[in-house]
């Protein structure tokens, strides 16, 4: 009986050291994976964003556009303001949203 007792302790700790050892190095191999250089596909995409956001900045806005895109965006902004009221706002900017507490009244406890 305290033989099957002590197989049985046995393979739970096992069980349970396995898992812990699977979870550890689960994490372990992120952690390698980001001190090691990049996949050179993926360093290949960060560094044309990086490029993109650089020129971006530069050109105060969107790279390469010319008159075309600027003409193309000028009449979509203007079939906006046509079809929504044309409130004056600025439909290239992120709204700006206020929320206010409503007021509750208290209830006497009875």
């Amino acid at each position: 009986m305290a033989l099957h007792r002590l197989f049985h302790l046995s393979s739970l700790l096992r069980s349970a050291v396995g898992l812990t050892l699977r979870r550890n190095i689960g994490l372990s191999a992120v952690v390698f994976n980001k001190a090691r250089d990049l996949d050179p596909v993926q360093k290949l995409f960060l560094d044309k964003i990086r490029d993109y956001n650089t020129k971006s900045k530069a050109a105060g806005g969107v790279v390469e556009g010319g008159p075309a895109f600027q003409k193309s965006m000028d009449d979509e902004v203007t079939k906006l303001q046509r079809l929504y009221g044309g409130g004056g706002g600025d439909f290239t900017a992120f709204p700006n949203f206020k929320f206010t507490d409503p007021k509750l009244d208290e209830v006497a406890a009875k």
